[in-house]
């Protein structure tokens, strides 16, 4: 259980984020829900939150802005004390193939999902060697794993999350710190939910276990990582895809 310990999860207010951050608190986190565009989804958590037994605060901050996102955590070291627990979830998707791909839509995907993602770990870094511990759990995507058609600019954020997770657990295993990286496959999202039926066939075709996952089963692995029975794992890609990587 997590009781005592703080956690942000940025990205929270839908989909996996969201499932992650109601997972961590049900284990006792004090959880920070971060959002950037969407207030009323954000408060819905933290409701869902309270409805379960548990604690936690939405917050409002834009992470691919490095400046804000150190005004995040600084806030929340302030008001709670400590960070235990870090899960960068926040991305966004601006999918199209390499001939058509904008240098904006490649630079957006990039700026929030890959630069995001170094700008909490590098805030959060200084207070987790304060305190001789924490969990920094990173959400990369399978498309950064095997790559995807039509996504060369999500999969090299991805991609490079896995890179810039293996360096951070170099960096900070000596000081207490594991850094991991949950890669997700086909999950029921909403985002997924408006694929076409003929599309959602094809894509189940590629999983081994031949069905989407839920976004339970990514949540359980992130707070698996987040727990103490994860102590001694660092550094590593754990693939939540029904076997699309393996």
């Amino acid at each position: 259980m997590m009781a005592e310990k703080v956690a942000v999860v940025t990205g929270a207010s839908r989909g996996i984020g969201r499932e992650i951050a109601k997972t961590l608190a049900v284990q006792g986190a004090l959880v920070i829900v971060n959002y950037n565009g969407s207030a009323g989804k954000a408060a819905e958590v933290i409701e869902e939150i309270k409805r379960a037994g548990g604690k936690g605060e939405a917050l409002k901050c834009d992470v691919s802005d490095f400046e804000k996102a150190g005004e995040l955590f600084d806030y929340v070291v302030k008001t709670y004390g400590r960070v235990d627990i870090l899960v960068n979830n926040a991305g966004i998707t601006k999918d199209g193939l390499l001939m058509r791909m904008s240098e904006e839509d490649f630079d957006s995907v990039i700026r929030t999902n890959l630069k995001g993602a170094f700008h909490c770990m590098r805030h959060v870094a200084r207070q987790m060697i304060r305190q001789k511990s924490g969990r920094i759990i990173n959400i990369s995507s399978v498309s950064g794993v095997l790559g995807n058609a039509g996504q060369i600019n999500y999969a090299a954020s991805k991609a490079g999350i896995i890179g810039m997770t293996k360096s951070a657990a170099r960096e900070l295993a000596s000081r207490g710190i594991t850094v991991n990286a949950v890669a997700p496959g086909f999950i029921n999202t909403d985002m997924t939910e408006v694929l076409p039926d003929k599309v959602k066939e094809g894509a189940a075709a590629q999983i081994p276990m031949g069905m989407f996952g839920d976004t339970r089963d990514v949540a359980d692995a992130v707070a698996f990582l987040a727990s103490d029975q994860a102590r001694y794992i660092t550094g590593q890609v754990l693939c939540v895809d029904g076997g699309m990587a393996m």
